[in-house]
C-alpha cells in the first residue's frame, strides 16, 4: 500500500519535534523519520537546557523570542510540565572590553523588544549569591530568558502532535530522498517508502549526508562541546551565567552554568580550540578545568557533588548562522539545520518558520532576519565583516 502524506520531517529532535507540531497544527498529515530510539536523542539531549533571547543576531532574537512565549507558558496552557524555570540569563563583566562588548548589545536586544539592561555589581552579586566580587564591574541581566528540561521538552511536543495527527517512527534511517521532474516527492528508509510534496531536513549534525543524497551541498561542520550535571542542592542561583573571559587554562574560550528546576548545577564551557567531527567520549580534562573556573567565579561551588558529564555536538555552519529555507532547486524542500550549538533553544521559534515556509512558501520573519537564514546565501559575508 502506498503510504502518503502532507509533510515528512527527517529527524526527530530539537527542531523536528517542535516542526512536526506546528506542521500538524495547521492540520497537515505529518510522518516523523528518527534514526534513534525516541525523539530528542542526538543533540537535544546534550543541551544544557538554557532558553535566552539575548543575541545580537536579529533572527536568533526573534526566533528564541517565540520559543520563549511558548515555554513560559507551556504548563498552564497544556498542562505539561517541561521544567521551564524563569530567572534570565546573567553576563558578569571583569574587564573594559567585556563591559563595552555587553553594553553594544543593548541597544540592538532593545530594538526587537528584549527589556535586557545593565545592571551593577551589587545586582550581580544578589542574582548569583557568592560571586568574585575583586575586579566586578557589573553585568548585564535579562529577566525574559530561562531554562526547560531538554528531556521533558520534546516528549512533551511529541505527545501533542500525535494527538493532532501527526506519525513518529522510530529506528528508521531515510537512505534516499525521491526526486522527481525537479521536486521533492518523498523518502525511501531501510523499511520502506513514504511520499509526500513536502520535506523538511531537520537532522542536526547528520546534515551533510543528508545533502549528499539530495545531491546539494549542506554546509554544516559538527564540533563537539563537553556539559556535565552536580547532585541537586537548594535553590540559590536564579539566572544561567555566562562568563566571557577566556579562560587562564589556555582551553577555555568561556563557560556557562545555571541550575534547573530540580536544584542541579549543570554546566559546560567552550574550547578555545574545537573539536571537529561527531566524538563523544568524554574527556578527561573537562571536569578539572570546568571545575577551576567555576569555583574561580563562584567559590562555594567548590562543594558540589558532580553525578555526570557528557558530550555533544555543535552542527555549525560556515557563518555562525542557522540554515532555514527552503531551496528554490528542489520544490519541496525545506532545511531546518545549523543551529551552532542553539537548537534547543530555537527549536520552537524555528518549528513556527518552518511550517510558513513548507505550506505558505514564504518567511514569517521581516527580511533582515529571514535573509540571514537562507539556504542560498553568501556563507562567509557575515564573518567577513567580523573581520573588518
Amino acid at each position: 500500500m502506498r503510504e502518503t502524506f502532507d509533510a515528512i520531517v527527517v529527524g526527530g529532535g530539537s527542531v523536528g519535534v517542535p516542526s512536526a507540531y506546528y506542521l500538524a497544527s495547521r492540520g497537515l498529515k505529518v510522518l516523523v523519520l528518527e534514526r534513534r530510539s525516541a525523539v530528542g536523542q542526538g543533540e537535544n539531549k546534550a543541551a544544557i537546557g538554557g532558553v535566552r533571547a539575548t543575541h545580537s543576531d536579529p533572527a536568533k532574537i526573534l526566533l528564541c523570542t517565540r520559543t520563549l512565549a511558548a515555554v513560559s507558558t507551556w504548563k498552564q496552557e497544556h498542562g505539561d510540565e517541561i521544567g521551564w524555570k524563569p530567572g534570565g540569563y546573567c553576563f558578569p563583566a571583569y574587564s573594559e572590553a567585556v563591559e563595552s562588548t555587553l553594553k553594544s548589545l543593548l541597544p540592538r536586544q532593545r530594538q526587537y523588544g528584549l527589556v535586557n539592561d545593565w545592571v551593577d555589581a551589587d545586582a550581580i552579586d544578589e542574582l548569583v549569591p557568592g560571586i568574585e566580587r575583586e575586579g566586578l564591574r557589573g553585568g548585564t541581566y535579562s529577566p525574559g530568558d530561562g531554562q526547560v528540561s531538554p528531556l521533558l521538552l520534546p516528549v512533551a511536543l511529541m505527545r501533542h502532535a500525535v494527538r493532532m495527527g501527526a506519525e513518529f517512527r522510530f529506528n528508521e534511517p531515510v537512505v534516499e530522498y525521491l526526486v522527481a521532474s525537479g521536486a521533492v516527492q518523498g523518502v525511501k528508509t531501510d523499511k520502506g517508502t513514504y511520499w509526500a510534496p513536502r520535506v523538511v531536513v531537520a537532522t542536526g549534525s547528520d546534515a551533510a549526508r543528508d545533502g549528499d543524497l539530495l545531491g546539494i551541498p549542506i554546509p554544516v561542520q559538527p564540533d563537539s562541546h563537553e556539559a556535565g550535571i552536580t547532585a541537586p542542592v537548594e535553590h540559590f542561583i536564579k539566572p544561567l551565567v555566562v562568563d566571557l573571559r577566556p579562560g587562564a587554562d589556555g582551553k577555555t574560550a568561556n563557560f556557562y552554568f545555571g541550575q534547573n528546576h530540580e536544584g542541579q548545577v549543570i554546566f559546560c564551557y567552550t574550547p578555545k580550540d574545537l573539536f571537529l567531527g561527531t566524538n563523544r567520549q568524554s574527556l578527561s580534562e573537562f571536569l578539572p578545568i570546568v571545575a577551576a573556573r567555576m569555583i574561580g567565579l563562584v567559590p562555594r561551588l567548590r562543594h558540589l557533588l558532580v553525578r555526570r558529564v557528557w558530550r555533544g555536538c555543535y552542527p555549525m555552519t560556515p557563518d555562525g548562522v542557522p540554515i532555514v529555507g527552503n531551496v528554490d532547486a528542489i520544490p519541496g524542500l525545506t532545511l531546518a539545520v545549523g543551529m551552532c550549538g542553539q537548537g534547543f533553544m530555537l527549536g520552537i521559534g524555528v518549528g513556527q518558520e518552518v511550517a510558513s515556509l513548507a505550506i505558505d512558501g514564504r518567511y514569517e520573519l521581516p527580511p533582515e532576519a529571514s535573509n540571514t537564514l537562507k539556504y542560498d546565501r553568501d556563507y562567509h559575508a557575515a564573518r567577513k565583516e567580523a573581520l573588518k
